[in-house]
């Protein structure tokens, strides 16, 4: 475990940090909602990301999230600050920013004549998670409201994610494997996009932790995505 430990510890934050600092950002939360065109088919896409966690107090932590999608080089930053209400209920309000090169909205959109400008969108949301559990099963159901803030106009979403998550004992550490189901609803637009996701969160340290997982996403009007993501969870102690 400690020489798996080693190793994920010197050659992931390469992988990530290559496409975070070089392509200049990604999370566990990227978009890819580029103009619709005629996709048809799937592409796989590399990703990797990074988070940082901080608590401020008992019941509030700050989180960073930056992410970087391969093959259509999309970049994206997000911030969070979660406000745990009660042990079973949470109020997260969060800010993203992503960028679509040109290159990338052709790619997934297979639109002709090709994009010469960059996609860009900013959101602000807000949501509200349920989490509790079944014996060693932890359950959540998060609720969001986002609006989105793009290039020619403004619209609300709405995503709705159920998740679930076991903690494994693995030579003395917690892993902790987890899948989830997430649909959007996009105003004017209907129910747009789906996304189903499992993997598993991998203790390294005290306070770092290695996350594989795989993604599947489809949304009306381009390629189905597959995500290959790789990440590094990274929590600062408590004061």
């Amino acid at each position: 475990m400690q020489r798996f430990a080693k190793f994920v510890l010197h050659l992931v934050p390469s992988l990530v940090l290559i496409s975070v600092v070089l392509s200049g950002g990604q999370c566990v939360a990227q978009e890819i909602d580029v103009p619709g065109g005629r996709g048809s088919g799937s592409l796989v896409a590399p990703t990797g990301w990074v988070e940082f966690i901080t608590p401020v107090q008992d019941r509030v932590d700050l989180k960073f999230y930056g992410f970087y999608i391969g093959e259509v080089k999309a970049q994206a930053a997000q911030f969070d600050a979660t406000f745990r209400a009660t042990k079973f209920f949470s109020i997260t309000p969060s800010y993203l920013y992503y960028s679509v090169p040109p290159s990338g909205i052709n790619e997934v959109a297979n639109h002709s004549p090709g994009f010469t400008h960059s996609f860009e969108e900013q959101q602000f949301r807000i949501d509200a998670t349920v989490a509790f559990s079944i014996g060693k099963f932890e359950i959540s159901d998060r609720n969001m409201y986002v609006r989105r803030f793009l290039p020619n106009n403004e619209i609300n979403r709405y995503r709705n994610r159920i998740a679930v998550a076991h903690p494994l004992a693995v030579n003395g550490h917690i892993w902790k494997p987890f899948a989830s189901y997430e649909a959007f609803y996009d105003q004017g637009s209907g129910w747009t996009k789906n996304r189903v996701s499992t993997g598993v969160t991998v203790p390294l340290r005290k306070y770092v932790s290695f996350q594989p997982s795989y993604m599947w996403e489809g949304t009306h009007g381009i390629k189905d995505l597959h995500y290959l993501m790789f990440g590094l969870i990274f929590r600062k102690t408590s004061r």
